[in-house]
């Protein structure tokens, strides 16, 4: 008899419990509604790293949301003109891009810190830069006054010099020498001669086959590989001193932001941050074997001469010299991007360029 009022008891319990659940199922469903967002990438959509960043963030985003936050993914010229991105967000045309805030320097420099200055901080700088030093607060306050908050969400590392139909031997060799390259990087090599060129990703294969540029610099081996550069030009240089370790941001819409519940904020932060880190970890597995399979097959690897790189970094202090005595926003955040760089060599100086030094010798020596 206990037993039985037991399980009548239990019965009344569960049935209770079941309509208190859906009593609550309504108000649960408020609180994760169903959004679809567009983004729109500036890279070209063959590339699984840089690309493919974008969808490794946005299937975070729907995985985490179970599937109640959808990010459509859309490659450049889909639904809008490769380069447009920052109009479109905004403007609210479309709800985000993924892309490198640099392309937009012709509005304004300061677009440059978003993605790293020409002999600025290498990848892991940029990330202590933008996460724990004043990165993201000062640029948060800059994009604002283009109705857009940004994450970082991929980061290449430091990326390779650039391809040439010609060897280049000395300063007096980049005088006139059409070169495809973006954000600051574009002006500095202006002021030592070249004649730089801004073209799309997709665009850059065609542009060197046919000999309208001379050189193009992209990102590096495994990406340069995938759109054939190696096919239409022998030369390869390297360091890509304006490009040192290039965040991309993911840009948003203010308005498509501020409505979203803080669930979905914060899953769009994490997913970020997860693309950061996938982006980097894929470029350093993907870049060494690809760098020697180009070698194999004919590509030849040279270093810019010093007197290329001493004339680039004097021309890089005077433009942001020049910059700063225009820009007074530029120049706020210039001052917090250098005072890190200052602290961050001298302890890198230390620390990972003396252990990477040593390995590197054993490597040269065979024995790594």
């Amino acid at each position: 008899m206990q037993r039985r009022s037991f399980i009548r008891t239990l019965g009344v319990a569960g049935a209770g419990a079941t309509a208190s659940l859906a009593l609550q199922s309504p108000a649960i469903a408020q609180t994760r509604p169903k959004v679809n967002w567009r983004l729109v990438s500036g890279f070209p959509k063959q590339l699984d790293t840089i690309f493919g960043a974008a969808h490794v963030f946005a299937d975070s985003v729907r995985e985490v949301t179970d599937g109640q936050f959808d990010i459509k993914v859309h490659a450049p010229g889909e639904i809008l003109e490769s380069l447009g991105e920052l109009d479109a967000v905004q403007n609210g045309l479309i709800d985000m891009a993924h892309t490198a805030s640099y392309y937009f320097v012709d509005k304004d420099p300061t677009f440059a810190f978003g993605t790293g200055l020409p002999f600025g901080l290498n990848q892991r700088m940029t990330n202590a830069w933008l996460y724990e030093g004043d990165g993201m607060r000062l640029l948060e306050a800059f994009y604002s006054d283009y109705n857009i908050i940004s994450f970082p969400a991929g980061n290449t590392g430091a990326q390779m010099g650039g391809w040439f139909r010609k060897e280049i031997n000395s300063l007096e060799d980049m005088q006139g020498l059409k070169i495809r390259i973006s954000g600051l990087g574009a002006q500095i090599l202006k002021k030592i001669g070249a004649v730089p060129q801004f073209l799309a990703g997709g665009d850059i294969y065609e542009a060197l086959k046919e000999g309208t540029i001379d050189a193009a610099e992209f990102v590096g081996p495994y990406d340069d590989a995938r759109l054939g550069f190696n096919k239409v030009a022998n030369y390869y240089y390297y360091p890509g001193w304006w490009e040192g370790g290039v965040a991309l941001m993911n840009m948003i819409n203010l308005q498509s932001w501020d409505a979203l519940p803080n669930a979905y904020k914060a899953a769009i932060r994490s997913a970020s941050a997860l693309a950061n880190v996938t982006m980097m970890a894929r470029y350093d597995t993907l870049n060494p074997p690809t760098l020697r399979k180009l070698v194999a097959e004919g590509t030849i690897l040279r270093p810019y001469t010093h007197d290329i790189l001493e004339a680039c970094f004097v021309a890089s202090e005077a433009i942001y010299e020049e910059i700063s005595a225009k820009n007074a926003r530029f120049k706020l955040i210039l001052d917090s991007y250098m005072e890190y760089r200052r602290e961050a060599y001298m302890w890198f100086q230390r620390s990972e360029y003396s252990q990477d030094t040593f390995l590197m010798m054993q490597r040269r020596g065979g024995r790594l």
